[in-house]
């Protein structure tokens, strides 16, 4: 039997790795494109930011104003090559006529084509720390991404992959660690190579790429060629507005059609079994920080390395709070992937509203007034004396959870029984709790157009919430999302 291939056709700007280099990449983080997908294109358990063996199908994306996305609710047509479409070949929506081109739609075009605003690799000195080796472009403000791309902590493991937030973009890094017989460098040399873009939707396709950059570095270092060419094909010129770049677009861009209230970024870029996983590790807990999420807390995730798994659950956690009736949602912060964070990140932290990261930084446990949710390991704890009662569990948080688990093992059944391969874990996960959070605004909205706007037990029912056990919590969600003229019936604290 053939062995598929986990990496597409060599790009201009890629070096054919040398035998050392094929050896050196069993131990590597795997990359998106060989995340446990089989040929045919099932979705399955691995560290990508893509759903199958070629990288996203080309989808559409779906205006909010959250800072988060989801892939669609399926992928009909499984990937059938390990290249995905060029930009160029994609099909872009069109509010104008054949004869204009809108500013809304260059700029659609502009936010799916590759955007790569710097290249960089950063080097562990034993003197100085962290340090900025190399750049493109040279005069692109990098300050502080040393201390991303190479995470504290970072000297305990081979490999790792950091997502992280540079002020307005995203970047990935991909690290590597490599004994080496040097006094000078104390028996190892570390090094990262990682990229900026203004979306992080799109950086899973360039893992392979930076996990051979970083060894090569570490085998060579100064061999900057492959990068600079890499930097010259992928680049990101300006959107068309000038000088700001372009992290969100009108909701209208995408035509009556489509549902206007999720976030541009909903293409299908979640890492292949990382809901799964997600689900595995927190455990009933994801009921506790699905409330959270969809309140706009401040979380804060701290584990040591590796970093890659922690910001897959960062992602994981910003999809518990997608919402697509329109208009909801539009007044509160946006809940925005901070990723990975260190103590540089502290001055940015204290502005923000509401925000997932992670850390490997004990320190920011103490830093209380950064984050109003704590999650070490599967352990969720909070200083907020107002939101502790939202920690314990109520009957119907194991309800759903017990759903969720059983559409899960059906999911699991059916791929194995009848191989089904267009269905996924991650779509099931995603809609769950989309359908959840749609339940809860579609019964607020028709109870605020009654004759009698009361939230009654009943109504929290049919919430699917429990009218006790969840009477805080829908305290908390009628005002963050402005119901000002609901009322809330005093059969809820003893029903």
């Amino acid at each position: 039997m053939v062995e598929r291939s986990d990496r597409a056709p060599l790009l201009d700007w890629e070096e054919v790795p040398s035998t050392d280099g094929a050896a050196a990449g069993k131990d590597r983080v795997p990359s998106p494109s060989s995340s446990g997908a089989s040929a045919a294109g099932c979705s399955a358990p691995g560290f990508g930011w893509s759903s199958g063996p070629g990288g996203p199908t080309p989808s559409r994306s779906v205006s909010n104003a959250d800072g988060c996305s989801a892939p669609p609710a399926t992928s009909s047509t499984p990937a059938a090559t390990d290249e995905a479409l060029p930009p160029d070949e994609e099909a872009h929506l069109s509010d104008s006529g054949p004869g204009e081109v809108s500013l809304e739609d260059r700029m659609v075009k502009w936010e799916e084509k590759d955007q790569i605003v710097s290249v960089f690799v950063v080097t562990f000195n034993t003197r100085s720390g962290n340090m900025l080796e190399w750049c493109l472009p040279k005069d692109m403000d990098l300050e502080g991404v040393e201390f991303k791309a190479i995470a504290s902590g970072s000297h305990r493991v081979t490999t790792d992959f950091i997502y992280f937030r540079k002020g307005c973009f995203f970047g990935l890094a991909c690290f590597a660690n490599m004994p080496v017989e040097s006094t000078a460098e104390r028996g190892a040399r570390m090094k990262s190579v990682g990229i900026l873009s203004p979306s992080y939707t799109l950086l899973y396709r360039y893992m392979s790429f930076l996990e051979h950059q970083v060894r090569l570095q570490l085998q060579s270092p100064g061999h900057y060629s492959p990068l600079e060419a890499f930097y010259e094909d992928k680049r990101a010129l300006l959107p068309p507005s000038g000088g700001e770049v372009v992290t969100a677009l009108p909701a209208n861009v995408w035509g009556a059609a489509i549902n206007h209230s999720m976030h541009p970024e909903m293409k299908i870029t979640h890492p292949a079994g990382c809901m799964s996983q997600f689900i595995r590790f927190f455990g009933e807990q994801i009921m506790v920080l699905w409330k959270l999420a969809l309140l706009r807390r401040r979380i804060l995730i701290f584990s040591p390395p590796p970093v890659g798994v922690v910001c897959y659950r960062v992602y994981c956690c910003c999809c518990l709070a997608n919402v697509s009736i329109p208009g909801v949602g539009v007044a509160v912060p946006e809940f925005r992937p901070f990723f990975y964070v260190n103590v540089a990140d502290i001055s940015a932290l204290e502005n923000e509203l509401a925000y997932v990261a992670c850390t490997t930084e004990k320190i920011f446990e103490e830093k209380k007034d950064l984050y109003d949710v704590y999650v070490d390991n599967q352990n969720v704890k909070t200083s907020r004396d107002g939101l502790k009662p939202l920690l314990r569990l109520s009957a119907a948080d194991r309800e759903k959870y017990r759903k969720l688990t059983e559409q899960r093992q059906m999911l699991l059944y059916s791929q194995e029984e009848n191989g089904d391969c267009v269905s996924s874990e991650e779509d099931l996960f995603i809609l769950f709790f989309l359908e959840q959070n749609n339940r809860i605004f579609q019964t607020l909205s028709e109870v605020a157009g009654s004759a009698d706007p009361t939230v009654t037990p009943e109504s929290v029912r049919a919430m699917g919430l429990d009218p006790h056990g969840d009477r805080l919590f829908l305290l908390h969600l009628l005002e963050i999302y402005g119901y000002d003229t609901l009322l809330v019936s005093e059969q809820l604290c003893c029903s």
